[in-house]
């Protein structure tokens, strides 16, 4: 089983179904970060709304206490006044009364003062700790608050009876030197309680959120990959033989609009590419239809008068058929080699000037005089394979022997970075028109010569397509005189310098 079929059963294979998921992924991060923030501040608020209700209610407690008045056990929040010398409760209420009130009260007794407390520069002090309320068997909690057994921030002052006169101390139950504190129990139910609902309120509108944000990117994405899909569309109906459809470019000029331009510049170029396939292979069959013929037309009419048959001029007819075909077909297997773009072979360096100069002492020429000859100062290294630079050159001198009056000069020169080579003869040289028309394939400017004298029409388009290959150029350079090809490839080290 392929590792990545278990993997492709829950992920989305359409880019609309893609994009929704990721948009949802990250909305769902964004949103977990924004809940987790709100919660812990609203948290946070409420926990300092709730202490600022339970400061203000130990003022009460404070002034009431002051004034000699015991609290009344109807409170909203848990609070306890206790006094020193004194074993039950001053007061309790909001919960804290579901203790017996006839036992010990429940929270610590204060120190004894005999002074005032200090209030550091304060209009008054209290003090905030956590403090746990103990479980104890007279404990019948009849509110629904059970506060026995847990922990709660706690807040407290204390007033010394000593300031409040004799007859407010009779009256709070507390001896005149008594130190009484009163207590206020901070309950954390209602910042838990509005968090709570804080939280379910952002959990619902973020699974609508989400569903949302997925349903718009979902959607919005659709919208968007509509000139995808009409290009999709398109290109599916284009064959190799017929790649002559078109997509229509959007005009909005975002990257859809790109794309549909280099779709079409690709197809363009498929077409270009088929049309030139074409007519290379009608080109190619012309060419070997030509020779065959001849071949079998002399073939055929030996066999059919053997006797008055010139059999010698009959086997040198067909041997020179027979090298045409073996040349043409030669240049057709190397064009073929070089149209694949395959690697070529390690490179070597190779001295141009020692191969003009071998090539011009060994080149036959004997069907005209002409005189060939090699003019360099100096070796001209370049990378590359030996055998193709010799083809090459070997295009370029048979195609100005076939041109030339009287003579062909190749000229070797090191200019720069480059290594320049020239094959020039004194023909009646090229039109302007067609200076680029002669690298083609098949392409013949003298159609009124032989095609056995004239060649294949392919050495000019492999000579350039070697010259390509070897990072360098082919050019037919401007002369008054004939014809002057001008090859340029980078120049290499010397071989020592390597």
């Amino acid at each position: 089983m392929n590792a990545t079929e278990p993997r492709r059963r829950w992920w989305p294979r359409s880019v609309r179904a893609r994009a929704a998921l990721a948009a949802a992924s990250a909305a769902a991060v964004i949103l977990v970060g924004i809940g987790w923030w709100v919660h812990h501040d609203v948290y946070r608020q409420s926990t300092q709304i709730a202490e600022e209700q339970a400061r203000e209610n130990l003022l009460a407690l404070v002034d009431q206490l002051k004034e000699g008045v015991v609290p009344s056990g109807r409170s909203a929040v848990p609070y306890e006044v206790v006094a020193t010398g004194r074993r039950t409760a001053v007061a309790s209420g909001g919960g804290m009364e579901d203790f017996d009130p006839g036992a010990r009260h429940v929270l610590p007794t204060p120190s004894a003062l005999f002074a005032p407390p200090p209030n550091d520069g304060a209009e008054w002090g209290y003090t905030i700790r956590p403090l746990r309320i103990p479980v104890r068997h007279d404990h019948h909690p009849g509110n629904g608050l059970d506060l026995a057994g847990r922990t709660y921030p706690v807040l407290y002052a204390d007033v010394w009876a000593g300031e409040l006169g004799s007859d407010k101390a009779a009256a709070l139950g507390v001896t005149a030197d008594a130190t009484l504190r009163a207590y206020v129990v901070l309950l954390p139910d209602t910042a838990e309680a509005i968090t709570g609902t804080t939280d379910g309120l952002l959990l619902r509108a973020g699974l609508v959120g989400l569903v949302l944000i997925a349903a718009a990117a979902y959607f919005t994405v659709r919208i968007a990959l509509r000139p995808v899909e009409a290009i999709r569309a398109l290109t599916a109906s284009v064959t190799a033989s017929d790649p002559r459809e078109r997509v229509t470019v959007p005009a909005t000029g975002h990257e859809i609009t790109a794309l549909a331009t280099t779709i079409n510049t690709t197809l363009q170029r498929l077409d270009d590419a088929a049309a030139r396939q074409r007519r290379f292979v009608a080109d190619a069959a012309h060419e070997l239809r030509s020779p065959l013929t001849t071949l079998l037309a002399s073939l055929e009419v030996a066999l059919a008068y053997p006797e008055r048959t010139d059999w010698p001029a009959t086997a040198t007819t067909a041997a020179r058929q027979t090298r045409r075909l073996h040349s043409l077909t030669e240049d057709l297997l190397l064009l073929a080699r070089l149209d694949t773009r395959a690697p070529a072979a390690d490179p070597e360096t190779v001295d141009l000037t020692a191969l003009a100069s071998r090539l011009a002492e060994q080149y036959p020429l004997t069907e005209r005089p002409l005189t060939l000859t090699c003019d360099s100062t100096a070796p001209a290294y370049a990378r590359g394979n030996p055998d193709a630079y010799e083809r090459l050159l070997r295009n370029l001198i048979d195609n100005a022997a076939r041109h030339a009056a009287h003579r062909i000069q190749i000229t070797v020169r090191n200019q720069d970075a480059w290594v320049v080579l020239t094959v020039h003869d004194d023909g009646p040289g090229v039109p302007t028109e067609d200076a680029e028309r002669i690298f083609e394939r098949f392409v013949r400017l003298d159609d009124a010569r032989s095609r056995d004298r004239g060649g294949t029409g392919l050495g000019l388009a492999i000579a350039r397509d070697l010259a390509h290959r070897h990072r360098g150029t082919l050019t037919l350079a401007p002369r008054t005189l004939g014809a002057c090809f001008e090859l340029r490839v980078p120049r290499a080290s010397a071989p020592d310098e390597e």
